[in-house]
């Protein structure tokens, strides 16, 4: 069941499951996805934990925002969902932009988070080329929504083979209002690379050898510049959603990562 917490006026989604009283794991979804990549994952998880997913904003049930804000704000709105729920502490899972938003979040409050688990993630920029086609991408969206993107963004987020008929119904479902916020955010972030030694939380590093979103080269160089990082998983021939196209290359190693680390 869907619930809902508010901050800066905005109504943010969140659903949860697992033992009330169980170590939670928040998880933070990547561009252009929402909560529900998550279920592979906390189906395996949610006999021990307390699973929280939830909506960041511009997607899924939260929905369009029309002012823009950054990673910073995304990892503010991260705490205030542990606020709200009254939850001391917890462990985070973030998938590419959620990863983003996840380490943010580490360095805000430290104290707060016990163990990171980092998906397809990087803590630098993207290449002027990469920015230049999420611009293309916002103008593009503006004009006709996903009308004429929706394959071509499955395939690069999804893999070819990944049946994706659900997701790229909701990226037709979106408006081509105000999608420019998120793509804004993600364009204009900062890099965070000389912090990571700040991120002393354990942690573990997920990346697929087929990602053409984000290199896996930037897994690796992550997983080498976190000071308790327990490993780096090559999941083979997943894309850029390795947890939701090949659930069971994540899931073995997340669910022993987090038994270790998050309880």
């Amino acid at each position: 069941m869907t619930a809902w917490f508010e901050r800066e006026g905005i109504r943010f989604a969140y659903e949860e499951s697992g033992p009330t009283h169980a170590p939670v794991i928040v998880f933070s979804h990547g561009f252009l996805m929402d909560g529900a990549m998550f279920r592979p994952n906390v189906d395996k998880l949610n006999d021990v934990f307390r699973c929280i997913v939830w909506d960041q904003r511009g997607f899924g049930a939260t929905g369009p925002t029309d002012r823009a804000f950054s990673y910073w704000d995304s990892a503010r709105d991260l705490i205030a969902l542990l606020d709200h729920a009254e939850i001391a502490s917890a462990s985070l899972v973030g998938m590419s932009q959620g990863g983003f938003v996840s380490m943010r979040a580490a360095l805000l409050e430290p104290d707060r988070f016990r163990a990171l688990s980092l998906i397809a993630t990087r803590s630098d920029l993207d290449d002027a080329s990469v920015t230049a086609s999420f611009e293309q991408l916002k103008a593009e969206w503006a004009r006709n929504g996903a009308t004429h993107v929706a394959a071509n963004l499955a395939a690069f987020l999804l893999g070819p083979d990944y049946p994706a008929s659900a997701w790229t119904d909701k990226w037709l479902a979106m408006s081509r209002e105000h999608f420019a916020q998120p793509v804004d955010a993600l364009t204009s972030r900062d890099d965070i690379t000389a912090r990571l030694g700040e991120i002393t939380h354990a942690s573990l590093v997920f990346h697929g050898t087929a990602d053409a979103a984000i290199s896996p080269r930037c897994g690796a160089e992550l997983a080498e510049r976190l000071p308790n990082c327990k490993g780096l998983v090559h999941v083979e021939g997943a894309g850029h959603t390795p947890n939701l196209t090949h659930p069971d290359g994540v899931n073995p190693a997340l669910r022993d990562f987090l038994m270790r680390y998050a309880r």
